[in-house]
C-alpha cells in the first residue's frame, strides 16, 4: 500500500504491470463532495464474493502477475495535493509501470496525465464523460474537476483529445472545444456501430457519468441520456492500441442506490485491467 507518496519507498514491480492506485481527493468538487470515499467503495464491492475477478477476455485479476493493487494515497490538501499525486505517479511509470487509478473526482486526471507525459510522447486521451470538463476556471479554480482537460490540453504535451459521450456543453465549453482543437462527439451524435480511431499511446479517463443515471446514479451530476453499461464496456473492449494509463473518477457513494454505481465501476475496473494486460506481448 502507498501510505505517502513523497517519503516511502516504492515497491519494485515488473515492467508493464498494471497497478490499482486510489487517489481519495474531492477537493475540488463544483457542486457536492464524496467520490473522495470511491476508492474503496469500489475496492470493497470488487472483494465482496458477489462475482469473481475475471475481466470478460478471461484476464483473472485475482493471480495474474501483472495485476497490483497499491492501495490508496495518502494526500495533503489542495494544490499539494496534485504535486503529490504527480510524484507518485510519476514513479510508478519511471519502472514502466502502468497506471488505472481511482478517483476521486475528475480533477485528479490533470496530475496523472502531467506524469504520464514525462514518460510517454505523443499520448492520445480517450475522454468519456457528460461533461467536457474544458473550463479555463470554474468558481474562481483552474483546478476544479470541471477544468483538468484545459489544464492538460494548455501544456501542449499531449497529442490529441477525444471525448465520447458529452451532453452537457454550452457556448464556453464549445469554444474551448475549438480552440485546443479537441474531437468531442457529443452523445446525440455518437453511433457505437461507428468506430473511432485510436493511436497509442492512449490514457483512457472515465467519468462514471458519461453512464445514464438508470445505470449509475451514485454520482454528483446527473446527466439523462447518456450510454449504457454495455455501450462503455464495448467500447473499452474494442481499443486496439497500448493503453498506458486509466482512470475512473467521479463515483459519489453518498448517492449510490444499493452499490450499484461502486458495482459498475468495479466491473470497469475489471475490464480495462484485462485489455491492459491482453496487450502486453
Amino acid at each position: 500500500m502507498i501510505d505517502n507518496p513523497n517519503n516511502i519507498p516504492y515497491p519494485k514491480l515488473a515492467p508493464n504491470t498494471v497497478a490499482l492506485v486510489g487517489i481519495p481527493f474531492d477537493e475540488y468538487s463544483s457542486f457536492m463532495r464524496g467520490p473522495a470515499k470511491a476508492p474503496s467503495a469500489i475496492r470493497q464491492t470488487l472483494h465482496n464474493g458477489a462475482s469473481n475477478l475475471f475481466a470478460e477476455n478471461g484476464v483473472n485479476l485475482d493471480t495474474h502477475p501483472l495485476f497490483r493493487d497499491l492501495g490508496d494515497l495518502t494526500l495533503p490538501g489542495g494544490e499539494e495535493a496534485m504535486f503529490a499525486i504527480e510524484t507518485a505517479v510519476e514513479r510508478l511509470t519511471e519502472q514502466k509501470v502502468r497506471i488505472l487509478s481511482l478517483g476521486g473526482d475528475h480533477a485528479i486526471t490533470f496530475p496523472v496525465v502531467n506524469a504520464l507525459t514525462r514518460t510517454y510522447e505523443n499520448l492520445t486521451i480517450l475522454h468519456l464523460d457528460a461533461h467536457p470538463d474544458l473550463y479555463d476556471s470554474y468558481d474562481g479554480s483552474r483546478f476544479s474537476h470541471a477544468c483538468p482537460f484545459a489544464r492538460i490540453m494548455e501544456s501542449g504535451r499531449v497529442k490529441r483529445l477525444i471525448q465520447v459521450g458529452v451532453r452537457g456543453m454550452n457556448d464556453e465549453q464549445r469554444r474551448q472545444v475549438e480552440k485546443f482543437g479537441v474531437t468531442c462527439i457529443e452523445m446525440k451524435d455518437y453511433r457505437s456501430k461507428n468506430p473511432i480511431a485510436l493511436e497509442g499511446p492512449l490514457y483512457l479517463s472515465v467519468d462514471m457519468d458519461v453512464l445514464d443515471p438508470a445505470y449509475a446514479p451514485g454520482v454528483s451530476h446527473h446527466e439523462p441520456g447518456g450510454m449504457s453499461t454495455r455501450k462503455v464496456l464495448r467500447l473499452i473492449q474494442s481499443i486496439g492500441c497500448r493503453i498506458v494509463g486509466a482512470d475512473i473518477v467521479e463515483v459519489n457513494p453518498d448517492r449510490d442506490v444499493n452499490g450499484m454505481t461502486a458495482a459498475v465501476a468495479a466491473k470497469f475496473v475489471k475490464e480495462i485491467a484485462g485489455v491492459m494486460i491482453r496487450q502486453v506481448k
